[in-house]
C-alpha cells in the first residue's frame, strides 16, 4: 500500500517528489496515464512541466506532465454502463508480457518506468526466472550475489523478490546517473561508469544500453 504521498514513473527519469501542504479541490477526476492505467483523484494542478495530482486520502503525487494523457470528470457509472465496463477504459501497456502485474506494481512503487524494467528483464534473461550467467548473475534481472545480499534477497530465483531487488538497484542508479548511465552501470558496474564519465566504450555494454532503449521506444509507439 502506498504512503500518503506517492510516486509515479517520470518517463525515463527519476521522479521529482514535492511535499507541500495544499487543500485539494473537491471535484472528482479520472487521470489517464501513458502506462495505460487510470487514476482517480480529487483534483489536479499544472506547474510548468509537472502536474500535481491530489489524492482522495489527502496525499498528492507530483509527476511529469508528459506522463498524463488526459484528465476528465470521473462520473459514476450509469445503469447502462456497469462498473466492470467503466474500469476497462485503458489496459496497461505491459499486460501481454510475463510477470506484468509484478513489474508494474513494483516499478510504480519505486518510481521507475515499468517499460524500462520490462525491457531490462527481456535483455537480461528473456523472462526466464531460472536464468544464470557464467559470471553468477541470477534470475529475471540477473542479480549478482553481492547485489542479492545488498537487498536481502533470500531466493534470487523467486520472480517477485528478484524484480523487487533489481528495480531497487536500478532506482538507486537512476538517482546517480541519467538513463543511459544507469543502464551502463547496471551492466558494467558503477565504477566503470564513473571511470569513463558515462557509458564505457565496451561494445557489449553499448549494445546492451541501445537494445533496452530500443525496446522502450518500441513500446511507446
Amino acid at each position: 500500500m502506498w504512503n500518503a504521498t506517492r510516486v509515479l514513473p517520470l518517463a525515463l527519469l527519476a521522479v521529482l517528489l514535492v511535499v507541500r501542504p495544499a487543500v485539494a479541490p473537491a471535484s472528482a477526476e479520472l487521470v489517464l496515464l501513458t502506462t495505460g492505467h487510470t487514476l482517480s483523484v480529487v483534483g489536479h494542478e499544472f506547474q510548468g512541466d509537472r502536474v500535481v495530482l491530489y489524492l482522495p486520502d489527502g496525499g498528492q503525487i507530483v509527476a511529469a506532465r508528459s506522463l498524463v494523457v488526459n484528465i476528465e470528470a470521473d462520473a459514476p457509472p450509469t445503469p447502462s454502463a456497469p462498473v466492470a465496463e467503466a474500469e476497462t477504459v485503458a489496459k496497461p501497456v505491459l499486460a501481454s508480457l510475463p510477470y506484468a502485474e509484478i513489474i508494474d506494481t513494483i516499478s510504480v512503487r519505486h518510481g521507475v518506468d515499468p517499460t524500462l524494467v520490462a525491457a531490462l528483464i527481456e535483455v537480461e534473461s528473456s523472462y526466464r526466472p531460472d536464468a544464470r550467467s557464467p559470471k553468477g548473475a541470477m534470475g529475471l534481472m540477473q542479480l549478482m550475489p553481492a547485489t542479492a545480499r545488498q537487498y536481502s534477497v533470500n531466493d534470487p530465483y523467486d520472480p517477485r523478490a528478484n524484480i523487487e531487488a533489481g528495480t531497487k538497484h536500478l532506482r538507486s542508479l537512476l538517482d546517480r546517473y541519467d538513463v543511459t548511465g544507469a543502464l551502463a552501470a547496471y551492466n558494467a558496474g558503477e565504477g566503470t561508469v564513473r571511470r569513463f564519465g558515462g557509458v564505457p566504450p565496451y561494445p557489449e555494454t553499448r549494445r546492451y544500453v541501445e537494445k533496452i532503449l530500443s525496446i522502450v521506444d518500441a513500446a511507446g509507439e
